[in-house]
């Protein structure tokens, strides 16, 4: 922990905070900036909203792009993962039969996103099943490509998992399914400012990540990368003054998705201060130190609760969290009781068959964070309440 940087949080100290990655936390120094911001649309919003806030938008977009090495024209703002991934279903054109290939790993809310539109296509949306613990990268594609079929016209996956916690081997499987002549759609949700992005070196046709989670800006600020040669093909959710623009840019992809009426957008505009803080407070160290402490806990924990890492524990599968197969049939109770009991703030998540705890662990957190969690549970499974 480093002392200095945890009082640029604002999170509640009497709370053991390990989670996050949920939402992350913002600090101070980029707080400040989203208030500036904010102050600075009320001051006058008219010009703001109307004339500024596309240079404000571009400003930040080309910060973004040279911190995750693409064209800055190729990204656009959004509010988060979800609604970017429903920006590409939506508008993805699928025929009866056709197949989204993807894993059993992924986020809820994204499996609802390509059920909901492969059902009113009558697509497929096919989640391989993939083993838990997962043994190597080699079997992790093995599995996955177990589920491929002359039907299967693109691949979506996340680079890192929510309720596993486990980076995936993105990469390969882009390379892979280019070969097949593949669409290939990634959620990078816990990317950004966790683990290093280069989207030249990727390849993925669609990306999407959050800049609210572990790069730190406020919450509500994500973002959207398409392919320049398919950014044709996607529709905006919301139908306003982009489509048959007054003022059309160089960009239909900005105008559809970017011009939506009157929004605060201040959040997307800490993006730059945000780099800025990390430049400026050595954050690959920060990151790497995290990411040893979260490391050198997982197994202590599995074999508290009897059970076993998701994968193995190095640098090809964890990054600043960890998941841990918890056996309980009351998730929702136990963290309930962490925190009201334990002022733990730690998720306890199910899915499909599965329950995991995931701690997450920022500059904040120490050794001292994990051992209060590790007692709380040690409590909990003496007293046979929840566990």
């Amino acid at each position: 922990m480093n002392e200095k940087l945890k009082s640029q949080f604002l999170i509640n100290p009497e709370i053991t905070f390990l989670n996050f990655g949920s939402f992350g936390a913002c600090p101070k120094p980029i707080f400040e900036d989203y208030q500036k911001w904010q102050l600075l649309l009320e001051s006058e919003p008219v010009q703001f909203i109307a004339f500024d806030g596309i240079e404000y938008l571009k400003t930040s977009r080309e910060a973004l792009g040279a911190f995750i090495n693409c064209n800055a024209d190729d990204l656009v703002y959004v509010n988060n993962p979800t609604y970017a991934i429903n920006i590409i279903a939506k508008s993805l054109k699928l025929n009866e039969g056709d197949e989204i290939l993807s894993t059993n790993l992924e986020y809820g809310a994204l499996d609802r996103t390509w059920n909901y539109y492969c059902t009113k296509s009558k697509a497929k949306f096919v989640r391989q099943p993939i083993e838990i613990p997962v043994l190597s990268k080699e079997t992790f594609i093995e599995q996955f490509w177990k589920g491929y079929t002359k039907n299967t016209k693109a691949i979506f996956i996340s680079q890192i998992t929510s309720t596993t916690a486990m980076k995936l081997p993105v990469k390969e499987i882009c390379e892979m399914a280019k070969e097949k002549g593949l669409l290939t759609i990634v959620d990078g949700a816990h990317v950004p400012g966790h683990a290093p992005l280069n989207l030249a070196e990727l390849k993925a046709d669609i990306y999407t990540g959050a800049c609210h989670k572990w790069m730190m800006t406020p919450k509500g600020c994500s973002f959207l990368y398409v392919k320049k040669e398919l950014q044709n093909l996607f529709d905006p959710l919301i139908i306003s003054w982009g489509y048959e623009s007054a003022a059309p840019s160089n960009s239909q992809f900005l105008d559809y998705h970017q011009m939506q009426g009157t929004r605060d957008f201040s959040a997307f505009l800490t993006v730059p201060k945000a780099i800025e803080f990390m430049k400026q407070n050595n954050w690959e160290q920060v990151s790497a130190d995290c990411r040893t402490l979260a490391r050198n806990n997982y197994k202590r924990f599995c074999d508290l609760l009897g059970s076993v890492p998701n994968c193995p524990i190095d640098d090809n599968f964890l990054g600043q969290m960890c998941s841990i197969p918890i056996n309980t049939t009351e998730p929702e109770k136990l963290q309930r009781h962490l925190f009201e009991k334990y002022k733990i703030e730690v998720p306890v998540m199910r899915h499909d068959q599965y329950v995991f705890l995931r701690y997450s662990i920022q500059v904040f957190n120490s050794q001292n964070d994990l051992d209060k969690l590790y007692n709380a549970l040690k409590e909990i499974i003496s007293k046979g309440d929840l566990l």
